[in-house]
């Protein structure tokens, strides 16, 4: 699978190693998630919406903050629902702004962001009980917050896309609310590090199989956690009933077979998948929308959003 590395995306990590920033997995964390912070938050305006606004919903163990965008000021929209990836340790409202405020503009959704708990303070299945506590109240509030009832996504990237397959299992297996579609972007799948991509990808790219290794030994509490369905979709018995799905994988990334294998179990499994490959790109790179912009990156955005419009255009509505 051999490709190329864009050349903005080469020009950004020579500037990253030219700053001499140490590996993200050698930094205490305060540092690590500053680290993030510092890298992820645009010095330039983001993209413009019609309204933003903070709120909190209560969640499983208190208040779970979220952050809602909206495209337009009137109109009930469809809803998606977005979690942050970070390695389950890193990120926020503010790391994902930009990215949620060009999601909101292409999508012609009402994007609902989630600020879950982190680890290590919190682990499995902390962060994933507030992900699926915020779906659920968006999909019972969809009136009250401008949304369309039963026109409903999720989104995650990375560890978020993690997050978001979890979701779709919890939905499922507790007769949780209708999610008709879920966009994975380059997911994290299994707690395991033997695929080619985990070798290629090692470090060189930003994420680095040390950061990973990192990331899970925050998340999970015991090893037998790395087994289970909601954490590693990829050991799980089945992924039937799941929401109708996207997956995005990126060729220079430690995560891109994960995310490979990830699509190909999900059609094996009975669920309507498509799979983009950005061959080029690196992990992460669909935030990446100032400094430097990516053009891959409006790219990536504009299709997952030709996506998501078709899907919540078809989904029936709900009756009551």
């Amino acid at each position: 699978m051999s490709s190329t590395l864009h050349s903005q995306v080469e020009e950004y990590l020579h500037g990253l190693s030219k700053q001499g920033l140490p590996p993200l997995y050698r930094l205490p964390l305060d540092d690590a998630r500053q680290t993030y912070r510092d890298l992820s938050v645009p010095s330039e305006p983001p993209d413009d919406v019609a309204s933003v606004t903070d709120r909190t919903i209560p969640g499983p163990a208190g208040d779970i903050p979220i952050r809602l965008y909206r495209p337009i000021e009137d109109g009930a929209l469809p809803a998606l629902v977005f979690f942050h990836g970070g390695g389950w340790m890193l990120g926020d409202l503010d790391t994902h702004d930009a990215l949620c405020r060009a999601l909101a503009n292409a999508t012609e959704c009402l994007v609902v962001a989630v600020d879950y708990r982190l680890a290590p303070e919190h682990k499995f299945p902390a962060g994933l009980e507030d992900c699926y506590a915020a779906t659920c109240w968006v999909a019972n509030n969809a009136e009250s917050i401008g949304a369309v009832p039963g026109s409903l996504a999720t989104m995650g990237d990375s560890a978020g896309g993690n997050l978001a397959v979890g979701v779709g299992l919890l939905s499922r297996d507790r007769d949780g609310p209708d999610i008709a579609y879920q966009v994975l972007a380059y997911p994290a799948a299994n707690h395991a590090f033997d695929t080619d991509s985990y070798e290629e990808n090692a470090q060189g790219y930003f994420l680095t199989r040390k950061d990973m290794e990192r990331f899970w030994n925050g998340y999970l509490r015991s090893e037998l956690d790395a087994e289970h369905a909601y954490v590693s979709p990829l050991q799980t018995e089945s992924l039937a009933d799941l929401p109708s799905s996207l997956v995005l994988t990126c060729g220079f990334d430690p995560l891109r077979d994960d995310g490979q294998a990830l699509a190909t179990r999900l059609s094996e499994d009975g669920v309507d998948t498509h799979h983009i490959h950005y061959g080029d790109m690196i992990h992460g790179f669909l935030t990446m929308l100032s400094d430097p912009e990516l053009d891959r990156a409006r790219e990536g955005i504009e299709e997952i959003a030709e996506m998501v419009r078709s899907e919540l255009q078809e989904a029936p509505p709900v009756t009551s």
